[in-house]
């Protein structure tokens, strides 16, 4: 069994050659069935503890990262690594297991949430997939969850609906489902596109709080690199699926030296706070 010292020492993830190849319908005129490529021999890791940051436009395949992941897709080619394991083609148990380690928040919080199920049976439902604790203990983590993202008291949002709830309070329902099984690692996919300048910033101080409290990995996606610049420890951009650079969030936005971040910093004077 590897101890606590030498797991500190490995990546939380790991990424190494990852490609992702969808195959597009053949055209009428053309026998050929056309490949589109979403990532391109990737290479990365992610430290344990720290809110690494992957930026690009809408396109460059960042999403499609995140979504392999938490496993809702699989590599063309690649492996991808949990701990220093191997995470590629697990089924069943196994795949729960990673699932209930590896979590996401999703962009709009409108459609990552059911209408017909109420905050309490959304939140607790990855304790319930996942056999974590009897039903006293589930509301008595669920409430105190709620109070962690921010809707206090607890009990007052337990038996409400979304639609209910702003935009925003959506929104910490979405980070209090991802964090309740105390996951090791969460990709938070643009979780403030949707929401107002001022909501997304008390989001992005919620989620450094919560890095703080709980050690917590994120991999924080967003075209915004204001927004990475503030939350992030390290970013690297992304464009066409390749990775451009890599290194210290205020470095690389300080001293960009690829032409494609260059022109994303200048494309938003600025900086505004909207991830």
């Amino acid at each position: 069994m590897m101890t606590e010292a030498k797991m500190e020492n490995i990546p939380i993830i790991e990424l190494n050659g990852v490609t992702k190849e969808y195959g597009s319908e053949k055209g009428f005129f053309s026998k050929c069935e056309k490949k589109v490529i979403a990532m391109d021999n990737i290479s990365l890791k992610i430290e344990r503890g720290e809110i690494f940051g992957l930026v690009g436009q809408s396109g460059s395949g960042k999403t499609t990262a995140g979504r392999l992941l938490v496993k809702l897709e699989e590599p063309t080619k690649g492996v991808i690594k949990l701990n220093g394991v191997p995470v590629t083609d697990l089924c069943g148990k196994a795949l729960r297991k990673y699932r209930s380690r590896v979590q996401m928040i999703f962009q709009d919080p409108y459609q990552s949430l059911n209408p017909h199920l109420s905050i309490s049976e959304t939140v607790s439902e990855p304790l319930v997939v996942h056999k974590i604790g009897d039903r006293r203990l589930r509301r008595e983590k669920v409430i105190l969850t709620l109070e962690t993202v921010g809707l206090t008291p607890g009990t007052e949002y337990y038996n409400r609906y979304p639609h209910q709830l702003s935009g925003g309070q959506r929104q910490r329902v979405a980070i209090a489902r991802a964090i309740i099984p105390d996951p090791e690692f969460i990709v938070a996919d643009e979780p403030t596109s949707m929401l107002d300048a001022t909501i997304a910033i008390q989001l992005l101080h919620l989620l450094t709080d919560i890095r703080k409290k709980v050690n917590m990995t994120f991999l924080f996606i967003t075209h915004n690199l204001a927004a990475a610049r503030y939350l992030c420890d390290r970013i690297a951009v992304i464009h066409n699926g390749v990775i451009v650079e890599t290194g210290l969030a205020g470095d690389i936005i300080s001293n960009p030296q690829h032409p494609y971040t260059q022109k994303l910093i200048q494309a938003q004077p600025g900086f505004s706070f909207i991830a």
